[in-house]
């Protein structure tokens, strides 16, 4: 790998292959001397008034294989739940020290960078300027992160883990340990089992999805931004594979990043539509069945398209300034109506809990609590890293001009306050109501349903509760519209300007995908698209923890952003 460190808008001998909408890096960077020249392999057509430009190879086999699966999951229903249960089965089983170890690994080399001098390097050079103003910026992270997630678990899981905590490890006929109580859980000693019930939650939302994710945006950042290449997977691997990555084992790897995204996606749009056809069906009687689902999934696909030929300013930034609008009204909504001084005092709490039980949970090895671990954990982390190509490219095309200590810091701590203050307000207030109140509505309620019970209990529940559909939605639209952005950049060969239809291909493609999986198999066909495609997905971010870390080291300094 030949390398230029010059300007490359001062000077003729530092010309780097930037495509259409990748702007050339701002200061002195290292860029990567190549021939190969974005969109080189692409194929350009018009047909029928429809322009085209796509990686005729990615998209090709992506495209195929997708349609295939869906087909075959439509036409062979019987046939695919326990096939798919059985994946995800023997997966979480038997692979759950790698998903944890992984996860682990993820968070130390963000932590070692964000403490080194590598965390000076800019994203797009020392000259750049960000795109967005932090309140935009925090906006799109935050709804391309976990919002329909936060949504469909922020009341269930700490309720969960609680009452697994203090019930404790149970032993089944036969002496088979029968419970889900995280590390052992705290039989019979409330506040001990709240203290590990929300560190337990806090664990699966804090720091080590958001390392998957800043793990791979940060890699493609500066290898777009500052090294002059595609934004697409394989170019991470430009180190280490050098102009093999412009053939097939670039190709394999954008496929497999096309496959996490789409699976990883339709997982959380699957839970997306669950709960609102839960919570429509709660308020207003509607029927909660796959009908119901397949509509709100073809309705939100329609509003994704909208937001598509809208653009990303218009549409995805627009959009996800209303949603986090919305969601921290009823975020303190229900701090201020539920138990206030519970809450508040319960983050601080729950911050030192979840720092202090983190070593344990996030053993590999060794451990007794094997539902917990197996069950939830790996679960998990599979789905986070499925979803870190999506949300990971979507914050590098947001976040050029960042340094990269500011990036991991924003990407990582930020969410994972929020998501500490949303699992507290949220669980907390379940909780109480069960045990302060004797309120056993939430606990007995289906998993779906549980924050719409909780809302009834609190005033203006009709009101609020219609707020967390229209959250729902308005995740699930945002989350759709993000995805096909970022699947169109992998298969249109790293472009991020590609035409259009190529975009809505793939946001009817995604929506095709979630209903094929709830009708082919429901929530557990879902999980186990995301743990199938997490699986191969955390070898390729393990190499790309060292690709980045030898990219940034061949990096100029950028002295003047220390404090950054």
């Amino acid at each position: 790998m030949t390398r230029n460190s010059a300007n490359p808008d001062a000077s003729g001998d530092a010309k780097a292959p930037q495509g259409e909408g990748i702007r050339k890096p701002e200061g002195a960077t290292d860029m990567i001397d190549t021939d190969y020249v974005i969109g080189q392999d692409n194929i350009r057509a018009h047909t029928l008034g429809i322009d085209l430009d796509l990686h005729g190879k990615v998209f090709t086999i992506s495209s195929l294989i997708v349609l295939v699966f869906v087909i075959l999951t439509l036409a062979l229903q019987d046939q695919v739940e326990p096939l798919f249960n059985g994946i995800r089965d023997w997966l979480t089983g038997n692979l759950t020290w790698f998903f944890l170890l992984g996860g682990n690994i993820f968070v130390l080399v963000c932590a070692g960078l964000i403490v080194s001098p590598l965390g000076k390097i800019r994203i797009g050079g020392p000259d750049a300027k960000p795109d967005y103003t932090y309140t935009g910026w925090f906006a799109m992270l935050f709804a391309a992160g976990m919002g329909i997630g936060l949504m469909f678990y922020g009341v269930s899981e700490p309720m969960s883990h609680f009452g697994t905590s203090l019930g404790g490890i149970t032993l089944g006929e036969g002496g088979v340990r029968s419970d889900w109580a995280p590390l052992g859980g705290a039989a019979g000693d409330e506040a001990a089992a709240l203290s590990l019930g929300m560190a337990a939650t806090i664990y699966h939302w804090g720091l080590h999805p958001w390392a998957a994710y800043a793990m791979v945006g940060l890699s493609l950042a500066i290898f777009a931004y500052n090294k002059g290449l595609p934004l697409t997977m394989r170019s991470v691997f430009y180190p280490i594979l050098g102009e093999r990555v412009w053939g097939w084992p670039g190709h394999l790897i954008d496929i497999l990043a096309v496959f996490a995204t789409l699976f990883g996606l339709a997982t959380s749009l699957g839970f997306g539509a669950t709960q609102a056809s839960a919570g429509l069906s709660y308020l207003f009687g509607i029927p909660n069945n796959n009908i119901t689902m397949v509509v709100l999934i073809t309705g939100v696909t329609g509003l994704a398209l909208l937001s598509v030929l809208a653009g990303l300013d218009k549409g995805v930034q627009r959009l996800s300034m209303v949603n986090m609008a919305l969601a921290f009204l009823l975020l303190f909504f229900v701090i201020f109506v539920g138990p206030t001084l519970l809450i508040l005092g319960g983050f601080l709490d729950n911050i030192v809990s979840y720092l202090e039980y983190l070593p344990a949970l996030s053993m590999p090895f060794g451990r007794e609590d094997a539902n917990y671990s197996q069950g939830w954990t790996a679960v998990y982390w599979a789905w986070w890293i499925s979803w870190s190509p999506f949300v990971g490219m979507f914050i590098a095309r947001v976040s050029r001009g960042r340094t990269v200590r500011e990036f991991l810091i924003s990407v990582m701590l930020v969410p994972t306050l929020v998501s500490i203050l949303w699992m507290t307000a949220f669980g907390g207030t379940a909780i109480d109501q069960m045990v302060g109140s004797g309120f056993q509505g939430v606990q007995d309620a289906a998993l779906e349903l549980k924050l719409f019970v909780m809302l009834g209990e609190l005033p203006l529940s009709t009101i609020t509760s219609v707020v967390g559909i229209v959250l729902v939605v308005v995740f699930f639209v945002t989350s759709s519209d993000s995805g096909s952005l970022v699947i169109d950049s992998i298969t249109a060969g790293g472009k991020v300007d590609a035409p259009k239809p190529q975009r809505i291909f793939w946001t009817i493609i995604e929506g095709a995908i979630a209903i094929a999986l709830l009708v082919g198999g429901g929530l557990g066909a879902l999980q186990a698209a995301a743990v199938s495609t997490g699986l191969p997905f955390t070898l390729v971010l393990l190499v790309a923890c060292y690709a980045i870390i030898k990219g940034l080291m061949s990096e100029p300094r950028d002295r003047r952003v220390a404090t950054n």
